[in-house]
């Protein structure tokens, strides 16, 4: 196994992707949105964070979380919110999934994979462009035409706010590295 360590700086903004296990698509069913609802409130509680941006798409969700300047533990964060879905959720899901031996033997049920990705955001042009590949990744799986179409995102706070353009998706350009991260 690699010696893979992450980059804990307090006060971080961090680009998280977490794929549903074996990419099961529930997350955006009703009861997959409520419970991912309640466990980041439930988890903020304790451990607060803010959310920048979010998509949620059927078998996984990008993140971009900033932490308090004090705190670096985003790792906490996601274990905590993962567990919440799993522990209040899990059987409400219905996910007819096996279990392997490896994932009972660590107490691991069946919705989420073992880990997540993340990337620590460098400065303002990372973190602009993080926010246009979250609110642009439903388009690349063929979920909608354009962003502004997809229901589970951050995309329309953003045109509210004035962020972006309400015409915004018509400016992508295909070729532009936002495909690329």
């Amino acid at each position: 196994m690699s010696n893979y360590r992450r980059p804990y700086v307090n006060g971080g903004t961090y680009f998280i992707t977490q794929v549903t296990y074996q990419r099961q698509p529930w997350l955006c069913s009703e009861i997959g949105r409520v419970a991912m609802r309640e466990a980041i409130q439930h988890v903020r509680q304790q451990y607060p964070f803010e959310i920048d941006a979010i998509v949620l798409l059927p078998d996984h969700f990008h993140a971009l979380l900033t932490l308090p300047v004090d705190d670096s533990n985003f790792s906490l964060r996601m274990r905590l919110i993962k567990r919440y879905v799993t522990r209040y959720y899990g059987a409400k899901l219905e996910i007819d999934l096996g279990i392997s031996e490896s994932r009972i033997a660590r107490k691991e049920r069946n919705l989420w994979q073992r880990r997540f990705w993340e990337h620590l955001i460098r400065d303002e042009t990372d973190f602009a462009n993080h926010c246009d590949y979250i609110h642009y990744n439903p388009v690349r799986h063929g979920l909608c035409d354009r962003p502004q179409g997809w229901a589970f995102s951050r995309i329309h706070r953003f045109v509210r706010s004035g962020i972006y353009p309400s015409n915004w998706s018509n400016e992508i350009d295909l070729n532009d590295p936002i495909e690329d991260l």
